[in-house]
């Protein structure tokens, strides 16, 4: 095909470059021009020609005339034809790219690395905030707060400041508490975590196992006496429970944490239904009125312990190496990080989607925009860091990245819960 413009010659010059271009959510390759390369083509008989009018100017493959850029194709034969469009570009091109790796660097360096905190401890406090495990205890610090918000925002005229000093009591027992399971589970997993997590306080030597023991003492004696002087025996009970299955979790001979049956319920039942549950409880008994199970906490209840099955499956992720090591079965080793993280971002798809339908069926219990819109947003945000997770290849970092950021969805759930 005779390009515009240009005058006939034994020498044409042609080359195509692709571009393939990835967007976040769906793999969408388009063919694009990127630079025009000059190549001499074989002799042909018209060297002669060449010979007697003298050397000609070789034309510019894919300008036209004016030097626009009119055409860019591939040599076939003696004739130029059309790049590849569409599916055929596709097929052509071959599987998409991962993003450079100084991308992947960069993202990873903007956004910070996995829940914990990989610096070394400055002095004996460091250690000791460390050893509580930061995410957690920010968990359960706004699962508490919003479930009182919550409920003296209903009933404003029932507040007294009277009643600060207790909740305050009751606030620090179960921060308490959390730092007990978290503790307790560290000083038995000591030698995975040098191996999975070497930035912990006892497996970075920071603290000792002696010093470990102690706190955790402290803080389950402490945290049982502050709630059984402060409140009734039902939430001295459910307390005490607490405390027994972070026990079971981690301290042999049980050990649950071995069976992932097992670990999953124990998280969900902890995370999800004591501590929404006691704490709605207490609040209600505090105030005096009777107890009543609202639309907004009984949908919290039953959506943190859905979330919380998800936070169980998923916070493997990165400790594969040390959990086959030390010979612990777990959803992550059987099935792999891929599959993991698939399944936790569709378990939590599902969650989300249950809170719209919610809203949905029963308008009257919710503030429709609020738990349509964030629940959306939610989604969204979930298959994208999902999508960032396939691109980097389910690395590592990757992984603590995507169990941060199920953390940070956790966090936005109690947030919006006194305003639901």
């Amino acid at each position: 095909l005779p390009l515009a413009g240009s005058q006939p010659t034994t020498h044409l010059a042609a080359s195509t470059m692709a571009a393939n271009v990835v967007t976040i959510g769906a793999s969408v390759f388009t063919a694009a021009p990127a630079r025009v390369f000059g190549r001499r083509a074989p002799k042909c008989n018209a060297s002669a020609a060449r010979d007697h009018h003298g050397p000609q100017q070789r034309p510019q493959v894919g300008m036209g005339a004016g030097g626009n850029r009119k055409f860019l194709g591939q040599r076939r034969g003696d004739a130029l034809v059309a790049p590849a469009t569409g599916r055929r570009a596709i097929l052509q091109q071959g599987p998409p790219k991962r993003p450079p790796r100084d991308l992947l660097a960069m993202e990873e360096e903007m956004t910070g690395g996995g829940v914990d905190n990989e610096e070394p401890a400055k002095g004996l406090l460091g250690a000791v905030w460390k050893f509580v495990r930061p995410h957690t205890i920010r968990g359960t610090l706004l699962g508490t707060t919003a479930i009182v918000t919550r409920q003296l925002l209903q009933n404003p005229e029932l507040f007294n400041q009277a009643l600060v000093p207790k909740a305050l009591m009751g606030l620090l027992a179960l921060l308490l508490g959390n730092g007990y399971i978290v503790g307790i589970n560290q000083v038995y997993d000591v030698e995975i975590d040098k191996v999975n997590k070497p930035y912990l306080p006892l497996a970075s030597g920071e603290l000792s196992s002696g010093t470990a023991v102690a706190i955790c003492t402290v803080f389950a004696l402490l945290g049982g006496a502050i709630v059984a002087m402060n409140f009734e025996p039902l939430i001295t009970g459910l307390y005490a429970f607490g405390l027994f299955l972070g026990t079971l979790y981690s301290v042999p001979p049980m050990r649950l944490k071995r069976s992932p049956w097992a670990a999953f319920i124990i998280i969900a039942i902890v995370r999800g239904v004591l501590l929404n549950f006691g704490v709605h409880h207490a609040t209600t008994a505090a105030i005096g009125l009777p107890f009543v199970w609202s639309p907004p906490i009984m949908f919290i209840t039953t959506f943190v312990t859905v979330f919380a099955i998800c936070i169980s499956i998923c916070k493997d992720l990165a400790d594969i190496e040390g959990d086959k090591k030390e010979g612990i079965k777990t959803f992550a080793t059987e099935i792999g990080a891929a599959g993991i993280a698939y399944l936790g971002s569709g378990l939590l798809v599902f969650n989300y989607c249950f809170a719209i339908g919610s809203a949905m069926i029963r308008q009257d219990w919710f503030n429709l925009p609020l738990m349509i819109g964030f629940h959306s947003l939610a989604i969204l945000f979930c298959i994208w860091r999902t999508k960032i997770m396939e691109y980097q290849g389910f690395t590592k970092a990757a992984v603590q990245k995507y169990y941060q950021n199920i953390w940070y969805l956790f966090y936005g759930e109690y947030f919006i819960l006194p305003f639901l």
